[in-house]
């Protein structure tokens, strides 16, 4: 499928900018030309998705999103990577495949959607392994429409319940809005969640990742009313995250300048416990960690 014409007038994320990314760059920061920090075998996602090889990763440089406290910033906000064409970014794919990987994760790739499309239809006939869409959650409905038969499995952040939240952290007061209505999308897309003979790796369907924030434990209860009230039993697994520390520029909002307490994090996991929102994934309080962020060094962003 060709989305070309998208670049011409970006409506690729729920910004809608509007700019001709052919010739100066979106609020995502990026033009039409690809960029990507690392693409290599990455073990820190999921059990069904990092599986025993780990996950084929590919980290795509820019965002739609403005999160202050985001771990990536140094790709996400200051654009660090190196430019690749589409048959580049399609022989990574297959390379990672070859070095074992479970499946092609693609993270935050959504500014770059015509080109990506593009390198996976390159290589849909020596792809064997699901592809994997890794991303903020602030997405168009209309663009994961789009993605169907593209995309397997889905790893979408539920970021914020309060738009107050939103606007503050990641300058998008509808996020909630957004995101809900894209996370209905995937899940119809995709149905219930299926694994491998194994049942250790995930075929096709979708985690909801949820990271708790610190003193947003009232926003993360309601996001899990949320998910309980609105979407179907079984349709999905939960991903509950407390791995939450400051980073970026965390330092000019105090009340987040801070990992969260046990507390709040099990005031959460029991709210998650009383909904029976316990299919899924649930980290330890020590998971907050700073090597859960890779080294974006360039490695495995082929140019020959």
């Amino acid at each position: 499928m060709n989305f070309d014409y998208m670049y011409d007038s970006c409506s690729l994320c729920p910004r809608n900018c509007n700019v001709n990314r052919r010739r100066s760059a979106g609020y995502c920061g990026c033009t039409d030309t690809v960029m990507a920090a690392r693409a290599a075998l990455h073990h820190w996602e999921e059990p069904c998705i990092s599986g025993s090889r780990g996950s084929g990763t590919v980290f795509f440089s820019g965002c739609t999103l403005r999160c202050c406290f985001c771990q990536n910033y140094s790709i996400s906000q200051e654009h660090f990577g190196r430019e690749l064409t589409v048959e580049q970014l399609s022989r990574i794919f297959l390379k990672l495949q070859d070095e074992g990987a479970h499946n092609i994760n693609l993270v935050t790739a959504t500014q770059y959607l015509p080109s990506v499309l593009k390198a996976l239809d390159l290589v849909k006939s020596k792809l064997s392994i699901p592809v994997v869409y890794n991303c903020g959650g602030y997405e168009s409905a209309e663009v994961i429409k789009a993605l169907d038969g593209y995309v397997d499995i889905w790893l979408p952040d539920l970021k914020y319940k309060s738009s107050t939240l939103s606007a503050r952290y990641s300058n998008a007061a509808d996020y909630f809005e957004k995101a809900s209505k894209a996370i209905k999308q995937m899940i119809s897309q995709t149905g219930a969640p299926r694994f491998d003979p194994s049942g250790e790796l995930m075929e096709k369907g979708v985690i909801i990742r949820h990271m708790v924030l610190p003193g947003a434990k009232d926003d993360s209860m309601a996001l899990l009313t949320w998910i309980k009230d609105e979407l179907e039993k079984g349709m999905y697994y939960i991903s509950l995250l407390s791995q939450y520390t400051p980073f970026y520029k965390s330092v000019q909002y105090p009340e987040i300048n801070r990992r969260i307490t046990s507390y709040e994090y099990n005031k959460v996991l029991n709210k998650a416990i009383e909904l029976d929102l316990v299919q899924g994934f649930m980290q330890e309080k020590s998971s907050a960690k700073e090597e859960y962020t890779p080294p974006f060094d360039l490695e495995g962003i082929i140019i020959d």
